[in-house]
């Protein structure tokens, strides 16, 4: 099974483009059905920037079919990057020391807050497990999370924190697949239960990077398709859509077929998400990767 999606359904510019969602469709509710007549699965991409709640996840529940999977991408907090202070329950943010208090961005290191944030991540998802809608936690690490002994210690961590949940990891740092390394990491994500995913990105001459290596860690096979805007990827400055700014080609697309249909028979489940999110080019890309598939 090969579902097909976007790691948005509100991001601004797409909203702004007018090419996916008709005029009339302009609440909330009603784009979030529109999509969801259209996609069977999705990534929520604004619990990266603030925590959940268990209000609007079963509002997710309330206005999608049975059968549409929802993928959470992780707070910032819990994945090491810097975060808003403001966007912290007002009990924990008491407990942030007061010289941080007023940053723009914090970086948490305590294991106690971070236990008390990944618990009330966890708990507004309740609605989503309990609807059997609840695909995975997309945990993308930061470009200066490098392979170490002691970041393998954080996954396992993460993992912990994130209880029955299914975890999986994206890595944007090229030294997880070093030659010589890939293999042992992707061992390891297997024997503790850790789904890889595989990513398309731009491709440079060094660990800025992640090369193509479709690998399947436990039984869901997880794909991101982030675009290859090359001059835009590393460019500091911009608006985080703009990194994003690539349409893929249908050459380019049917490139991707054959590692989809391989990867799929080796799991229960394949989730292909485009995460080229600029004015409509996801939606786009998403829709015709359906027709691909369904075509053959």
């Amino acid at each position: 099974m090969i579902r097909v999606g976007t790691a948005s359904w509100v991001e601004k510019t797409l909203v702004e483009s007018g090419e996916f969602y008709p005029r009339e469709v302009s609440t909330a509710e009603e784009r979030l059905r529109f999509y969801a007549g259209r996609f069977t699965t999705v990534e929520v991409d604004s619990t990266y920037y603030s925590l959940p709640s268990m209000r609007n996840a079963s509002l997710w529940v309330a206005r999608t079919p049975g059968d549409f999977i929802f993928h959470i991408k992780a707070y910032g907090a819990l994945t090491g990057h810097g975060i808003d202070p403001k966007t912290l329950p007002k009990d924990i943010r008491g407990r942030i020391p007061v010289g941080e208090q007023g940053k723009r961005y914090i970086y948490i290191k305590d294991s106690g807050l971070l236990k008390e944030i990944g618990q009330r991540f966890r708990e507004a998802l309740l609605p989503l497990t309990g609807a059997g809608k609840m695909g995975v936690l997309v945990f993308q690490f930061p470009p200066w999370f490098l392979y170490k002994t002691s970041n393998l210690d954080y996954l396992l961590a993460c993992k912990e924190l994130m209880g029955e949940l299914p975890v999986a990891v994206e890595f944007r740092h090229g030294s997880w697949l070093a030659p010589n390394r890939a293999e042992p990491v992707f061992r390891f994500l297997e024997e503790n239960g850790l789904s890889y995913i595989t990513t398309d990105e731009p491709q440079f001459d060094s660990f800025a990077t992640i090369p193509f290596l479709p690998r399947a860690t436990t039984d869901i096979a997880y794909f991101r398709f982030h675009g290859r805007n090359k001059e835009n990827w590393l460019k500091k400055g911009i608006d985080t859509s703009l990194r994003y700014d690539y349409f893929y080609s249908d050459d380019e697309l049917k490139g991707f077929i054959a590692p989809l249909r391989k990867i799929d028979t080796q799991v229960k489940v394949t989730y292909a998400l485009f995460n080229n999110c600029h004015g409509s080019s996801a939606v786009r890309n998403a829709r015709r990767m359906k027709e691909m598939l369904e075509g053959e």
